[in-house]
């Protein structure tokens, strides 16, 4: 409540400059209201500072909550967003950085709440608890893990830090300069500084949200290209980068995860360019169709959402593709959201590894990554994340069927909001929004938004009952 409402000052600063004097002061009197709160729950001592595994997924689901709710509330209170579903809805879309909204005229909104949105995208893109245990040193060494555990993406947690802080507060170093240096290579292609930050903000965090209704569609081919390099950055694992700053080159470049991700960004739009060619889409222009295809499929790729054109109207091979890359999504321990491009890496090679074993049972045969053995236990760990995963999408599926949409809405709208990407196909495509959607289907998404951001298991062991006893 501290960081979040100390985080108000800059659409409070934004709101002063556009002189939007009715709307700077909810962000004003909320943030502060959340400061005071919060520095007077800082004088409630816990029993015990021991914090457990399952204490840090109590912990950082509640936190999400949290930090959702009263970010809603600027939204909310100013009439901005007037239902406060709708609003919980954006907010939770902001900080889980999936991107997917309900406004249908976005560019009507004040500038200061644009730069809310999009600074929300920045805030949860690394995570929350990642930047408490980078600025705050309050727990022991077993405490900060566990929270690290909770809230990082991928199937394990890197220990090549000799202290959790600092790796925490490298991640955010590089993180800040990577989009320090986007903001000013848009600024060289001629964005103006508050597009360029709000931009640089929604790609960082690889979120999606943007300031006009057309999302990246009005800017130029240079500008449409840096986002999608950095894009494709952010998608990467982080810990390749601190491999990099710690001039470890050859293992950086080693990352079997980095290549197999690339390898799927570029095979795709390979594939994509080659379908809207045969089928003409852009006029058989060959720049175009890689453009066109190399930006959205980064997009996608990432889980970030910024879009150029209407994908509704491609192939349907095309649209297909795309899916698939939504739900494989970015790297472990990268901003990205989906289903994780290692975890795919182990579940096929686990697959390899039962057809071996069943066409030679004698056979030793260990799954490895980067030359190193994956452990039974995370295997199986990979395998049921895997069912739980589609479990999810089926159920979630079928209740969003009930809005009466046809399928593919319904289908790629759970795919889109689980895999924190936001925009589907047809009625929630590049081009659309869940303005239509029920209350109900609304609050499912949000629980896709935010399990999907937690990876599953944080978010669905809060309703475990077991979670909240004494150990």
């Amino acid at each position: 409540m501290l960081i979040e409402g100390a985080t108000m000052l800059l659409p409070t600063v934004v709101g002063v400059i556009y002189h939007e004097w009715p709307f700077l002061k909810f962000f004003l009197f909320i943030g502060l209201g959340s400061v005071l709160l919060g520095f007077l729950l800082v004088f409630k001592k816990p029993g015990s500072n021991t914090m457990y595994l399952k204490d840090g997924f109590a912990v950082t689901t509640l936190s999400w909550l949290l930090l959702s709710l009263i970010g809603c509330l600027p939204l909310w209170i100013s009439g901005c967003i007037p239902h406060f579903v709708d609003a919980l809805f954006e907010t939770i879309s902001g900080f889980t950085t999936t991107g997917a909204t309900i406004l249908t005229e976005i560019e009507h909104l004040p500038r200061c709440m644009l730069m809310w949105r999009s600074f929300s995208h920045f805030l949860g893109g690394m995570g929350v608890i990642v930047f408490l245990l980078a600025i705050i040193p309050r727990l022991g060494g077993n405490q900060s893990i566990n929270l690290m555990k909770a809230e990082s993406t991928g199937p394990a947690v890197s220990k090549s830090m000799p202290k959790l802080r600092n790796y925490a507060a490298l991640l955010y170093a590089i993180y800040c300069g990577l989009t320090l240096l986007e903001c000013i290579l848009l600024l060289f292609g001629g964005m103006n500084l508050f597009d360029a930050i709000t931009t640089s903000f929604s790609t960082a965090g690889t979120g999606g949200f943007m300031v006009y209704n057309d999302s990246m569609a009005r800017f130029s081919p240079y500008l449409q290209g840096v986002a999608a390099v950095f894009m494709l950055l952010f998608g990467v694992n982080f810990y390749v980068y601190i491999l990099i700053v710690m001039r470890k080159f050859k293992q950086a470049f080693r990352n079997e995860e980095l290549w197999t991700y690339v390898g799927i960004i570029l095979a795709a739009t390979a594939v994509i360019t080659v379908d809207l060619l045969a089928h003409g889409v852009f006029g058989g222009d060959i720049f175009r169709s890689f453009h066109e295809s190399f930006f959205y499929i980064t997009s996608v790729g990432s889980s970030t959402g910024l879009a150029i054109t209407d994908v509704n109207k491609w192939p349907e091979f095309s649209k297909t593709i795309i899916l698939l890359v939504t739900c494989i999504g970015a790297c472990a321990g990268s901003t990205g959201g989906g289903f994780k491009v290692s975890r795919l890496i182990i579940l096929l090679k686990g697959m390899k590894k039962e057809f071996t074993l069943i066409m030679h049972p004698r056979t030793v045969h260990a799954v490895k990554i980067d030359s190193k053995r994956v452990t039974h236990e995370v295997t199986r760990s990979v395998s049921v994340y895997f069912v739980i995963y589609v479990l999810i999408i089926i159920v979630t599926t079928m209740l969003i069927s009930l809005n009466g949409f046809d399928f593919m809405t319904s289908f790629s709208s759970v795919l889109a909001t689980l895999n924190n990407t936001g925009p589907g196909m047809n009625v929630v495509g590049s081009t659309g929004n869940y303005a239509g959607f029920s209350v109900f289907s609304k609050i499912v998404f949000c629980f896709n938004m935010l399990a999907g951001r937690l990876e599953l298991y944080p978010f669905l062991l809060i309703f475990v009952p077991s979670l909240w006893k004494r150990s």
